[in-house]
């Protein structure tokens, strides 16, 4: 190689870590801009739109305990306000998800024979969509039913004996919470994972189908890690996995075939 293609290829070389410094560039400022708007109030209760998310969060243990009258606390002066930076960063990280995709794809695209583009692109459109999915199923299916699971251990207090009654600190609540979006939303996406190594030749459908009892030990474990320790929301968590792998088995051939 000759020196003037030896500064050629650095040159290139620089120009793309320039370019991929830029699209990063891009994502920061929007996770800063959109964290910094979620503390600006703008309702007449002089909310802003970290609480506005908060209540949301919170509003399916609400239905559960607002007829007992029950509540949430804190227990530290900093928790409240650590809370909200809390909520804000959850909605920063999530708006900014599909922003860092289509920024990465902007990067990558250019490099991409047509047909190359065509086949990346189902994935891009699919890792959003199904991370949507896997938080939907966390709020509105498997929260309800692991809610009513842990209530059922309030006592009521009888023959003079104290209540145990629920008193969730809005910390833990919230972390709980979010966490189980995120580890439902990451689990929804195995089959862009699985897609993407048949694709790509790595695995084939059959090396998918015969390593499923794997898969399936795998799934529980998995549950078990990201989960509270309930059975419920590790079965709610463990069960969709399976099937999303089955799923991808069988999207997989489809593919393959062609």
């Amino acid at each position: 190689m000759t020196k003037d293609e030896n500064d050629l290829e650095k040159m290139s070389l620089l120009s793309h870590l320039i370019e991929l410094r830029k699209r990063l560039l891009t994502v920061t400022i929007v996770f800063l801009l959109l964290f910094f708007l979620c503390f600006i109030k703008f309702t007449d209760n002089n909310q802003n739109f970290a609480d506005l998310v908060y209540v949301f969060l919170q509003q399916p243990l609400a239905d559960k305990i607002a007829q007992t009258g029950g509540r949430m606390i804190f227990t530290a002066l900093h928790e409240g306000f650590f809370t909200q930076v809390k909520v804000a960063f959850f909605i920063s990280m999530t708006i900014a998800f599909p922003i860092l995709l289509i920024q990465l794809w902007k990067f990558i695209a250019p490099g991409l024979y047509k047909n190359e583009k065509m086949m990346f692109l189902p994935f891009l459109i699919a890792t959003p969509i199904l991370f949507f999915l896997g938080g939907c199923m966390v709020y509105y299916i498997v929260i309800p039913l692991a809610w009513d699971f842990f209530i059922s251990f309030q006592i009521t207090g009888i023959d003079g004996s104290l209540p145990i009654e629920l008193e969730p600190r809005i910390s833990e609540y919230l972390s709980l919470v979010m966490k189980l979006i995120f580890a439902f939303g990451i689990c929804f996406e195995l089959p862009v994972l699985l897609l993407l190594l048949t694709k790509s030749g790595i695995m084939t459908p059959q090396d998918l189908a015969n390593k499923r009892k794997y898969a399936i030990l795998i799934s529980f474990v998995v549950a078990a890690i990201l989960t509270p320790p309930d059975v419920i929301s590790q079965v709610l968590l463990a069960l969709p996995m399976i099937v999303l792998y089955e799923f991808s088995i069988l999207l997989s051939k489809i593919n393959y075939k062609k």
